[in-house]
């Protein structure tokens, strides 16, 4: 995510919280439930959430080209013992030009 460039004033960036402990769990949260479940084969309950989106964020250097953006989201779970994040990108993955970074032997994930 360091490559993104913001500076030019193109894309936006925000969050949503859900504190879920003891309150009834909204959709979204039910279906991150859920995504665990099946990805990770746990029994997984949240009592934490958190959403973070990046929408048509450019590639850094923003100077050089606004027009290739890229929305991704990281949410961020946990159920106070276990936590788990999941990346989603929209369709058809990442759409900025790797070839035109200083390194290009780029990942998209996480460690």
């Amino acid at each position: 995510w360091d490559n993104a460039d913001f500076s030019r004033g193109v894309g936006t960036t925000f969050y949503q919280e859900f504190s879920t402990l003891n309150t009834a769990k909204p959709p979204f949260v039910r279906d991150v439930e859920a995504k665990v479940r099946q990805y990770l084969r746990s029994s997984y309950s949240a009592a934490w959430t958190l959403k973070i989106t990046w929408e048509k964020a450019p590639v850094y250097a923003a100077w050089t080209d606004t027009r290739k953006t890229i929305t991704y989201q990281a949410i961020l779970t946990t159920d106070g013992f276990r936590s788990y994040i999941l990346m989603l990108y929209q369709d058809g993955g990442m759409q900025w030009d790797y070839t035109r970074l200083s390194s290009t032997n780029v990942l998209i994930g996480y460690t």
